[in-house]
């Protein structure tokens, strides 16, 4: 009897012992390709910090006089620095002596200041953002409660322009209104606007989008 209990103990021992190993590899393997779903190769670090990268200004932009431009060049502090574009159009930075800024965009800047840089510092990485936009502009004169000049935005008409001047003067001329926009070949194209019309609904095309450096004139 002593026998066959201690028979069947061993037996017992020997089928616990199977169990744990069996079931320690499997949670090992378990742990193995948790690790490897979680753990990322440098590659993949890369990709995943670069794929929420955005640009840090509109390439449509084009820069104008009194704009204001924050110049980074990277890994180099003593270059990079925020500059004010002059009335000339020009900004001026250490090494690359002064730029003609206006006119171009953000991006188109950038590659020639990168040009410009690398004389002196080797493979510049060069970073030009617009932090205030100061050279959209426009200007309502004449006939109206508040002449001046005014930021333009994007939405920006001439009833906009109107509203903002605060309204028109007591003898303003409202079927006579024009705007007096710069041409590229640097003359001037007059743009009539009727304000009676417009008003009522009738040829509102005349109710143009400004644009930077128009005048609109209430006689």
């Amino acid at each position: 009897m002593t026998i066959t209990l201690r028979k069947a103990y061993r037996q017992r021992s020997m089928i616990s012992v199977l169990c744990v190993c069996m079931v320690v590899p499997s949670s090992l393997l378990a742990q193995t390709d948790a690790g490897k779903s979680t753990t990322k190769t440098p590659a993949q670090t890369t990709a995943d910090s670069s794929s929420g990268a955005t640009k840090g200004h509109d390439d449509a932009y084009v820069i104008g006089a009194d704009d204001i431009l924050a110049v980074s060049v990277w890994k180099e502090p003593e270059v990079s620095r925020t500059v004010p574009v002059r009335s000339d159009g020009k900004i001026s930075l250490p090494l690359a002596g002064e730029v003609q800024a206006s006119g171009q965009t953000p991006h188109q800047l950038e590659l020639e200041l990168t040009a410009k840089l690398r004389s002196f510092i080797s493979e510049p990485e060069v970073t030009v953002i617009v932090s205030e936009v100061r050279s959209q502009k426009f200007n309502v004169l004449g006939q109206v409660q508040r002449p001046g000049t005014y930021p333009l935005t994007s939405a920006s008409t001439v009833l906009d322009a109107i509203a903002l001047a605060g309204g028109f003067r007591d003898f303003a001329k409202q079927k006579s209104i024009y705007v007096l926009r710069q041409n590229p070949d640097g003359g001037q194209s007059r743009l009539p606007f009727n304000y009676k019309e417009v008003i009522k609904g009738k040829d509102s095309a005349q109710n143009v989008k400004l644009q930077a450096r128009d005048t609109v004139v209430v006689p």
